[in-house]
């Protein structure tokens, strides 16, 4: 088990988010579904858990109910080596009521923020002048573009 595992609150669809999420990220899978007994706030037999891993890293859904809503306040990075995966994932985030933020943020059909970036960006925002041209461009963006990243950071 990982050392830390984020628990995603969902009103009633956390297996449904979690088969989602192991739909979309390559060596992932749902590990365990737990459901309600007799006692819980939620009818007996519904699930109360989800737990899957994408790529080693764990993960809990649990549907607790209406109370709780996703906020930009906690997002995930997907660091990514190409634009095609840059491409591939927002595609598949923004799926089915998905909804594209800007600067490589995204909100999938859950209301789930992530960051859709290039593994390079840490290399690309380390010199003041180069990064400050690079975010420049990255302000204009939705998804980013990688191409035109470099293009700013090589000046």
């Amino acid at each position: 088990m990982s050392r830390f595992t984020p628990c995603l609150w969902f009103d009633t669809q956390a297996k449904e988010a979690a088969e989602f999420y192991v739909s979309v990220f390559k060596n992932s899978k749902l590990k365990q579904v737990t459901y309600y007994g007799e006692h819980g706030p939620m009818p007996k037999g519904t699930v109360l858990t989800a737990s899957f891993e994408i790529d080693g890293q764990e993960f809990l859904a649990l549907n607790g109910g209406p109370i709780f809503k996703f906020t930009e306040a906690v997002s995930f990075i997907v660091n990514c080596d190409t634009q095609a995966e840059i491409d591939e994932y927002w595609e598949k985030l923004t799926a089915d009521g998905g909804q594209e933020v800007q600067c490589g943020w995204l909100k999938d059909k859950y209301g789930l923020s992530w960051q859709i970036n290039p593994r390079k960006i840490d290399e690309w925002l380390k010199d003041p002048v180069r990064a400050q041209r690079v975010m420049t461009e990255v302000m204009k963006m939705v998804k980013l573009d990688m191409a035109a990243m470099e293009r700013a950071y090589n000046g």
